[in-house]
């Protein structure tokens, strides 16, 4: 799922814990972790919204708001806040486990 500033506040009225990769093209380790983010949106469907952030394509909005520096960075926000963060490539089992945290 694409979030950008646009529908970001419409997605957080949901209420569901929210993941946020922030991403860009030129990026390695972003690429590496695109396809776990994927999976990770796939198992927990229904339960939190997870989704991506192309930092190139919304440099004025979301990555500005939350000060966006480096990629990739995974933002977990409950309840409008963000409770914890992943700067950098990270195993599968260490997002999906701060993604339970929040659930």
């Amino acid at each position: 799922m694409v979030i950008n500033d646009s529908n970001y506040d419409e997605l957080l009225a949901q209420g569901k814990p929210m993941v946020i990769d922030f991403w860009a093209t030129w990026c390695g380790p972003c690429r590496k972790v695109g396809p776990t983010i994927q999976e990770l949106a796939d198992q927990y469907e229904g339960q939190a919204i997870i989704g991506k952030v192309n930092i190139e394509e919304d440099a004025d909005g979301l990555v500005a708001d939350f000060g966006i520096r480096n990629v990739p960075t995974i933002l977990y926000i409950k309840g409008g806040e963000v409770v914890d963060k992943v700067v950098g490539a990270a195993p599968k089992s260490t997002l999906e486990e701060k993604l339970k945290a929040i659930l």
